[in-house]
């Protein structure tokens, strides 16, 4: 079982996931040689964000309410 992170360090995770590229926009063409990397440095952030209960997909419009479309839940 992964190590529980405070919410002052998730909440500082999910800024950062927030302004991070989505992985379909991360391709060879953008980020050169680098982009398996950067891939891998967004999943790894997903993983620590699911281990901890939170959605990835619901992280942007948390951070940036006021620049996120309504729900459509």
């Amino acid at each position: 079982m992964p190590a529980k992170l405070d919410e002052t360090v998730l909440d500082a995770l999910k800024i950062a996931f927030s302004y991070m590229p989505n992985a379909i926009e991360v391709t060879r063409y953008e980020y050169g040689d680098r982009h398996l990397l950067v891939l891998e440095h967004i999943n790894a952030v997903k993983e620590v964000l699911l281990e901890h209960g939170i959605d990835p997909d619901e992280v942007y419009g948390e951070v940036h309410p006021d620049d996120s479309p309504n729900s459509m839940y």
